[in-house]
């Protein structure tokens, strides 16, 4: 691997570029934060569809796209004198370090982050996170509520986990796991019983409770939800390009195709996955 300098010198090198790009390319030149936000998005999609595929050479490959959008944004606002990229990095240490006062020595964190800390015993990742949350309420242009640090605009899915680990760090939460199914079992019933009735808000309503519940007992199992679907996803995406692979060998359409004889080839899919 490559030393300390020779990553500095990379990032330096990364930075020249940038550089030359907005001074000389029309496309570069003329993006703004707004133009590049999208494009932002889909880039950090594209590592998370690497990471849960373990794919090493596409995670730096998509990595490297990542941080482009990161300088670029520093990039503008250096020419607008609002900041630049050292300010970021800077700003982000300070950050570390203040959240870390079990890491860091006193003298290195401002005083009301030495006092947060000082009620919390650190033993686990538990304890820190708590910790954080009482450390973010008193920061500088920090979170004012517990819930207000949860993005708007975060995927629904990651945004319930993200609002129902943050109300655990301040202690809302079961006191044993194992409770948590009571409450989705009667959320599914409520849903059923909506359905029954025919009222569509309602079912609607009841299925957001549902899916708001099993969320909460996969973050009591420490389980990732967003990572469990995904990998139920890309199975049933292989599942069923087998199924399309295997019709058209026959010479026949999936419309063609009776349910059982689509199930049939379904398990032939699942047990050649198994074999592997």
């Amino acid at each position: 691997m490559h030393t300390r300098q020779e990553q500095m010198e990379a990032f330096g090198r990364l930075l020249d570029v940038l550089d030359e790009l907005r001074e000389k390319c029309p496309w570069d030149r003329k993006q703004t934060n707004e133009s590049l936000r999208p494009n932002t998005i889909e880039e950090t999609y594209e590592l998370c569809d690497a990471l849960i595929r373990d794919d090493q050479k596409e995670i730096c490959k998509e990595l490297g796209d990542v941080l482009l959008h990161v300088c670029f944004y520093a990039k503008i606002g250096s020419e607008k004198e609002q900041f630049d990229m050292a300010d970021v990095c800077q700003k982000l240490c300070d950050k570390l370090i203040f959240r870390h006062p079990h890491v860091f020595p006193p003298e290195d964190i401002e005083a009301a982050g030495a006092k947060i800390s000082g009620g919390i015993k650190i033993e686990n990742d538990g304890d820190v996170a708590k910790m954080w949350e009482k450390i973010k309420q008193v920061e500088k242009d920090g979170n004012k509520t517990v819930l207000s640090g949860v993005p708007a605009s975060l995927p629904t899915l990651i945004k319930a986990y993200r609002i129902q680990d943050k109300a655990r760090n301040v202690g809302f939460d079961w006191e044993d796991r194992s409770q948590v199914w009571d409450k989705v079992k009667e959320e599914i019933s409520e849903f059923e019983a909506e359905v029954e009735n025919m009222d569509k808000q309602k079912a609607e309503e009841e299925f957001g409770d549902v899916l708001f519940s099993m969320i909460n007992a996969a973050r009591l199992y420490k389980i990732n939800p967003d990572n469990a679907l995904e990998h139920t996803n890309q199975k049933f995406i292989r599942r069923f390009n087998y199924l399309e692979q295997q019709t058209l060998k026959q010479g026949r359409k999936l419309t063609d195709m009776t349910l059982a004889e689509m199930d049939e080839i379904w398990d032939e899919a699942k047990r050649l996955e198994r074999e592997q």
